[in-house]
Protein backbone atom coordinates (compact mmCIF):
# COMPACT_ATOMS: atom_id res chain seq x y z
CA UNK A 1 0.00 0.00 0.00
CA UNK A 2 1.63 3.18 -1.40
CA UNK A 3 1.25 6.47 0.98
CA UNK A 4 -1.48 7.76 -1.09
CA UNK A 5 -3.75 4.39 -0.53
CA UNK A 6 -2.60 4.84 2.96
CA UNK A 7 -3.42 8.61 3.74
CA UNK A 8 -7.05 7.94 1.94
CA UNK A 9 -7.64 4.94 4.36
CA UNK A 10 -6.58 6.81 7.44
CA UNK A 11 -9.32 9.44 6.46
CA UNK A 12 -11.70 7.21 5.85
CA UNK A 13 -11.27 5.34 8.97
CA UNK A 14 -11.62 9.30 10.67
CA UNK A 15 -14.38 9.90 8.82
CA UNK A 16 -16.02 6.85 10.16
CA UNK A 17 -15.11 7.12 13.80
CA UNK A 18 -16.55 11.00 13.56
CA UNK A 19 -19.78 9.48 12.00
CA UNK A 20 -19.99 6.66 14.42
CA UNK A 21 -19.51 9.23 17.12
CA UNK A 22 -21.96 11.52 15.90
CA UNK A 23 -24.62 8.65 15.69
CA UNK A 24 -24.35 7.47 18.86
CA UNK A 25 -24.82 10.91 20.45
CA UNK A 26 -27.75 11.53 18.19
CA UNK A 27 -28.99 8.16 19.58
CA UNK A 28 -28.53 9.07 23.23
CA UNK A 29 -30.22 12.62 22.54
CA UNK A 30 -33.23 10.80 21.11
CA UNK A 31 -33.26 8.12 24.03
CA UNK A 32 -32.55 11.27 26.74
CA UNK A 33 -35.38 13.30 25.19
CA UNK A 34 -37.75 10.00 25.39
CA UNK A 35 -36.77 8.92 28.53
CA UNK A 36 -39.98 10.71 30.75
CA UNK A 37 -42.37 8.66 28.39
CA UNK A 38 -40.29 5.64 28.50
CA UNK A 39 -40.46 5.97 32.52
CA UNK A 40 -43.84 6.63 32.44
CA UNK A 41 -44.70 3.35 30.01
CA UNK A 42 -42.55 1.13 32.96
CA UNK A 43 -43.96 2.75 36.21
CA UNK A 44 -47.77 2.93 34.77
CA UNK A 45 -47.92 0.11 32.42
CA UNK A 46 -45.40 -2.33 31.91
CA UNK A 47 -44.61 -2.67 35.99
CA UNK A 48 -48.37 -3.53 36.56
CA UNK A 49 -49.05 -5.76 33.87
CA UNK A 50 -46.08 -7.78 35.19
CA UNK A 51 -47.10 -7.94 38.68
CA UNK A 52 -50.77 -8.99 37.84
CA UNK A 53 -49.21 -11.53 35.80
CA UNK A 54 -47.16 -12.50 38.46
CA UNK A 55 -50.64 -12.71 40.66
CA UNK A 56 -52.31 -14.56 38.21
CA UNK A 57 -50.32 -17.83 39.75
CA UNK A 58 -51.15 -17.06 43.36
CA UNK A 59 -53.70 -16.75 45.83
CA UNK A 60 -53.84 -13.43 47.45
CA UNK A 61 -55.15 -11.93 50.50
CA UNK A 62 -54.28 -7.92 50.16
CA UNK A 63 -56.11 -7.18 53.79
CA UNK A 64 -53.85 -7.37 57.10
CA UNK A 65 -50.81 -7.62 54.50
CA UNK A 66 -49.97 -8.80 51.27
CA UNK A 67 -50.29 -12.68 51.98
CA UNK A 68 -49.64 -14.87 49.11
CA UNK A 69 -49.52 -18.37 48.01
CA UNK A 70 -48.70 -20.16 44.96
CA UNK A 71 -51.28 -22.56 43.19
CA UNK A 72 -49.43 -22.25 39.99
CA UNK A 73 -51.68 -22.46 36.79
CA UNK A 74 -55.20 -23.67 39.18
CA UNK A 75 -56.56 -19.78 38.80
CA UNK A 76 -56.60 -20.39 35.34
CA UNK A 77 -58.09 -23.79 35.03
CA UNK A 78 -60.45 -22.81 37.80
CA UNK A 79 -62.22 -20.63 34.72
CA UNK A 80 -63.44 -23.44 33.18
CA UNK A 81 -65.38 -25.11 36.35
CA UNK A 82 -66.93 -21.38 37.16
CA UNK A 83 -70.43 -21.21 36.74
CA UNK A 84 -70.48 -17.59 36.97
CA UNK A 85 -66.98 -17.44 34.27
CA UNK A 86 -68.48 -18.86 31.82
CA UNK A 87 -72.18 -16.92 32.28
CA UNK A 88 -69.91 -13.53 31.95
CA UNK A 89 -68.07 -14.39 29.23
CA UNK A 90 -71.60 -15.68 27.56
CA UNK A 91 -73.57 -12.49 28.34
CA UNK A 92 -69.98 -10.27 27.08
CA UNK A 93 -69.83 -12.87 23.58
CA UNK A 94 -73.95 -12.20 23.20
CA UNK A 95 -73.61 -8.58 23.72
CA UNK A 96 -70.15 -8.22 21.50
CA UNK A 97 -72.62 -10.47 18.81
CA UNK A 98 -74.90 -7.55 18.70
CA UNK A 99 -73.45 -4.42 19.33
CA UNK A 100 -70.37 -4.39 17.26
CA UNK A 101 -72.24 -5.02 13.78
CA UNK A 102 -75.35 -3.11 15.02
CA UNK A 103 -73.28 0.07 15.54
CA UNK A 104 -70.82 -0.04 12.81
CA UNK A 105 -74.02 -0.70 10.27
CA UNK A 106 -75.93 2.63 11.62
CA UNK A 107 -72.98 4.74 12.04
CA UNK A 108 -72.19 4.10 8.32
CA UNK A 109 -75.69 4.63 7.58
CA UNK A 110 -75.51 7.91 9.21
CA UNK A 111 -72.57 8.93 7.54
CA UNK A 112 -73.77 8.43 4.05
CA UNK A 113 -76.90 10.11 4.73
CA UNK A 114 -75.28 13.45 5.88
CA UNK A 115 -72.50 12.88 3.17
CA UNK A 116 -75.36 13.51 0.69
CA UNK A 117 -75.82 17.63 1.45
CA UNK A 118 -78.68 16.87 3.36
CA UNK A 119 -80.22 20.39 4.89
CA UNK A 120 -79.10 21.15 7.55
CA UNK A 121 -76.46 18.17 7.59
CA UNK A 122 -74.31 20.37 10.71
CA UNK A 123 -77.02 20.48 12.81
CA UNK A 124 -77.80 17.05 12.27
CA UNK A 125 -74.74 16.39 13.25
CA UNK A 126 -74.04 18.17 16.25
CA UNK A 127 -77.08 16.21 17.63
CA UNK A 128 -75.82 12.79 16.59
CA UNK A 129 -72.55 13.48 18.11
CA UNK A 130 -74.08 14.65 21.39
CA UNK A 131 -74.31 11.55 23.22
CA UNK A 132 -70.51 11.12 22.42
CA UNK A 133 -69.90 14.20 24.68
CA UNK A 134 -72.03 12.98 27.40
CA UNK A 135 -71.04 11.05 30.76
CA UNK A 136 -71.67 7.23 30.13
CA UNK A 137 -72.81 7.42 34.18
CA UNK A 138 -75.03 10.05 33.17
CA UNK A 139 -76.22 8.16 29.87
CA UNK A 140 -76.76 4.99 32.09
CA UNK A 141 -78.63 7.03 34.16
CA UNK A 142 -80.86 8.61 32.14
CA UNK A 143 -81.48 5.80 29.86
CA UNK A 144 -82.43 4.02 33.47
CA UNK A 145 -85.11 6.73 34.34
CA UNK A 146 -86.50 5.96 30.66
CA UNK A 147 -86.37 2.21 31.29
CA UNK A 148 -88.17 2.43 34.27
CA UNK A 149 -91.92 0.74 34.84
CA UNK A 150 -93.44 4.10 35.08
CA UNK A 151 -90.86 5.91 32.93
CA UNK A 152 -90.72 7.54 29.14
CA UNK A 153 -90.93 4.57 26.90
CA UNK A 154 -93.24 2.64 29.18
CA UNK A 155 -95.63 5.88 28.62
CA UNK A 156 -95.24 6.21 25.02
CA UNK A 157 -95.55 2.36 24.47
CA UNK A 158 -99.18 2.31 27.26
CA UNK A 159 -100.41 5.65 24.73
CA UNK A 160 -100.45 3.48 21.82
CA UNK A 161 -101.77 0.32 23.56
CA UNK A 162 -98.65 -1.21 23.34
CA UNK A 163 -96.87 -4.01 25.60
CA UNK A 164 -94.63 -2.61 28.32
CA UNK A 165 -92.07 -4.10 29.59
CA UNK A 166 -89.77 -4.66 33.02
CA UNK A 167 -86.97 -3.38 31.05
CA UNK A 168 -84.25 -3.40 34.14
CA UNK A 169 -85.59 -6.03 36.04
CA UNK A 170 -86.35 -8.59 33.66
CA UNK A 171 -83.63 -11.58 33.53
CA UNK A 172 -84.93 -11.98 29.87
CA UNK A 173 -84.38 -7.89 28.94
CA UNK A 174 -82.44 -6.44 30.88
CA UNK A 175 -79.10 -7.05 28.91
CA UNK A 176 -80.63 -5.94 25.37
CA UNK A 177 -81.72 -2.83 27.48
CA UNK A 178 -77.57 -2.39 27.72
CA UNK A 179 -77.19 -3.18 23.83
CA UNK A 180 -79.84 -0.23 22.84
CA UNK A 181 -78.72 2.43 24.73
CA UNK A 182 -75.04 1.74 24.00
CA UNK A 183 -76.06 1.39 20.18
CA UNK A 184 -77.56 4.36 20.58
CA UNK A 185 -74.48 6.03 22.28
CA UNK A 186 -71.21 4.87 20.29
CA UNK A 187 -72.41 4.71 16.96
CA UNK A 188 -71.88 8.67 16.46
CA UNK A 189 -68.30 8.59 17.70
CA UNK A 190 -68.02 5.88 14.29
CA UNK A 191 -70.34 8.15 12.91
CA UNK A 192 -67.89 10.78 12.44
CA UNK A 193 -64.88 8.92 11.38
CA UNK A 194 -66.53 7.38 8.23
CA UNK A 195 -67.69 10.99 7.65
CA UNK A 196 -63.99 12.22 7.64
CA UNK A 197 -63.65 8.89 5.08
CA UNK A 198 -66.44 9.57 2.74
CA UNK A 199 -64.51 12.83 2.23
CA UNK A 200 -61.84 10.69 0.36
CA UNK A 201 -63.50 8.66 -2.03
CA UNK A 202 -63.51 10.33 -5.24
CA UNK A 203 -67.03 11.83 -6.74
CA UNK A 204 -66.08 10.58 -10.09
CA UNK A 205 -66.81 7.45 -9.27
CA UNK A 206 -70.57 8.47 -8.04
CA UNK A 207 -71.04 10.08 -10.94
CA UNK A 208 -69.55 7.98 -13.62
CA UNK A 209 -71.95 5.18 -11.41
CA UNK A 210 -75.32 7.32 -11.97
CA UNK A 211 -74.56 7.80 -15.74
CA UNK A 212 -74.59 4.05 -15.71
CA UNK A 213 -78.29 4.12 -14.38
CA UNK A 214 -77.01 3.04 -10.87
CA UNK A 215 -79.47 3.82 -7.88
CA UNK A 216 -79.12 5.49 -4.47
CA UNK A 217 -78.89 1.94 -3.10
CA UNK A 218 -76.69 0.42 -6.08
CA UNK A 219 -73.68 3.52 -5.39
CA UNK A 220 -73.64 2.72 -1.41
CA UNK A 221 -73.28 -0.96 -1.65
CA UNK A 222 -71.14 -0.77 -4.78
CA UNK A 223 -69.01 2.18 -4.31
CA UNK A 224 -69.02 3.16 -0.73
CA UNK A 225 -69.24 -0.34 0.99
CA UNK A 226 -65.73 -1.05 -1.03
CA UNK A 227 -64.17 2.14 -0.58
CA UNK A 228 -64.54 1.91 3.19
CA UNK A 229 -63.42 -1.39 3.50
CA UNK A 230 -59.82 -0.42 5.87
CA UNK A 231 -62.51 2.53 7.73
CA UNK A 232 -64.89 -0.21 8.92
CA UNK A 233 -62.09 -2.80 9.52
CA UNK A 234 -60.56 -0.30 11.89
CA UNK A 235 -64.56 0.51 13.23
CA UNK A 236 -64.99 -3.06 13.65
CA UNK A 237 -61.80 -3.78 16.00
CA UNK A 238 -62.59 -0.75 17.83
CA UNK A 239 -65.85 -1.95 18.60
CA UNK A 240 -64.71 -5.08 19.75
CA UNK A 241 -61.96 -3.95 22.25
CA UNK A 242 -65.00 -1.44 23.64
CA UNK A 243 -67.73 -3.91 24.29
CA UNK A 244 -65.63 -6.77 25.58
CA UNK A 245 -64.73 -4.24 27.97
CA UNK A 246 -68.16 -3.34 29.08
CA UNK A 247 -68.37 -2.50 33.08
CA UNK A 248 -69.77 0.82 34.20
CA UNK A 249 -73.50 0.60 32.48
CA UNK A 250 -73.40 -2.73 33.76
CA UNK A 251 -72.64 -1.96 37.21
CA UNK A 252 -74.49 0.86 37.54
CA UNK A 253 -78.09 -1.12 35.77
CA UNK A 254 -77.18 -3.56 38.40
CA UNK A 255 -75.72 -1.71 41.28
CA UNK A 256 -72.92 -4.01 40.86
CA UNK A 257 -74.25 -7.61 41.22
CA UNK A 258 -74.64 -8.25 37.66
CA UNK A 259 -78.63 -9.06 38.11
CA UNK A 260 -81.16 -9.59 37.64
CA UNK A 261 -80.08 -13.25 37.85
CA UNK A 262 -76.57 -12.82 36.43
CA UNK A 263 -78.00 -11.74 33.40
CA UNK A 264 -76.25 -8.51 33.04
CA UNK A 265 -72.86 -9.92 34.24
CA UNK A 266 -69.96 -9.21 32.34
CA UNK A 267 -66.37 -10.49 32.37
CA UNK A 268 -65.19 -7.04 33.51
CA UNK A 269 -67.59 -6.63 36.34
CA UNK A 270 -66.91 -10.27 37.30
CA UNK A 271 -62.85 -9.28 37.04
CA UNK A 272 -64.17 -6.11 39.67
CA UNK A 273 -66.35 -8.58 41.76
CA UNK A 274 -63.62 -10.90 42.47
CA UNK A 275 -60.72 -8.59 43.01
CA UNK A 276 -61.77 -5.85 44.94
CA UNK A 277 -65.52 -7.71 46.52
CA UNK A 278 -63.84 -11.37 47.88
CA UNK A 279 -61.20 -12.09 49.82
CA UNK A 280 -58.59 -13.97 48.51
CA UNK A 281 -59.58 -14.08 44.93
CA UNK A 282 -57.41 -11.15 43.39
CA UNK A 283 -54.94 -13.55 42.20
CA UNK A 284 -58.19 -15.36 40.18
CA UNK A 285 -59.57 -12.00 39.12
CA UNK A 286 -55.95 -10.64 37.22
CA UNK A 287 -56.47 -14.87 35.67
CA UNK A 288 -59.79 -13.37 33.98
CA UNK A 289 -58.55 -10.50 32.83
CA UNK A 290 -55.28 -12.03 30.82
CA UNK A 291 -58.25 -14.60 29.43
CA UNK A 292 -60.29 -11.27 28.53
CA UNK A 293 -57.02 -9.87 27.02
CA UNK A 294 -56.53 -12.67 24.78
CA UNK A 295 -59.90 -13.11 23.66
CA UNK A 296 -59.86 -9.70 22.54
CA UNK A 297 -56.17 -10.13 21.30
CA UNK A 298 -57.58 -13.54 19.30
CA UNK A 299 -60.73 -11.44 18.10
CA UNK A 300 -59.10 -8.37 16.85
CA UNK A 301 -56.37 -10.69 14.89
CA UNK A 302 -58.87 -12.94 13.50
CA UNK A 303 -61.06 -9.85 12.07
CA UNK A 304 -57.73 -8.43 10.41
CA UNK A 305 -57.06 -11.23 8.70
CA UNK A 306 -60.63 -11.60 7.37
CA UNK A 307 -60.34 -8.26 6.27
CA UNK A 308 -57.15 -8.58 4.36
CA UNK A 309 -58.72 -11.41 3.01
CA UNK A 310 -61.51 -9.45 1.67
CA UNK A 311 -59.76 -6.87 -0.02
CA UNK A 312 -57.20 -9.23 -1.39
CA UNK A 313 -60.26 -10.82 -3.23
Amino acid sequence: MDSAEGNSYSKARKRNKVNYKRLMREILQGYGFMLPTILVLLVFILGPVLYAVFLSFFDVTLLGGTVLNYTGVENYLRIMDDARAQRALMNTALYVGIVVPAQTFLALILAATLNTGLKGEKFFRIIYFLPTLTSSAVLTLIFMWMYNQNGLINNILDTFNLPTYNWIGDPNIALYSIMIMNIWATAPMFMVIYLAALQGVPKTLYEAAELDGANAIQRFWHITVPQLRPITSFVVIMGLIGTFQLFDQSYIFSGGSGGPANSTLTVVLLIYQYAFKSLGTMGYATAIAFMLALIILIASILQRLLSKEEQFN
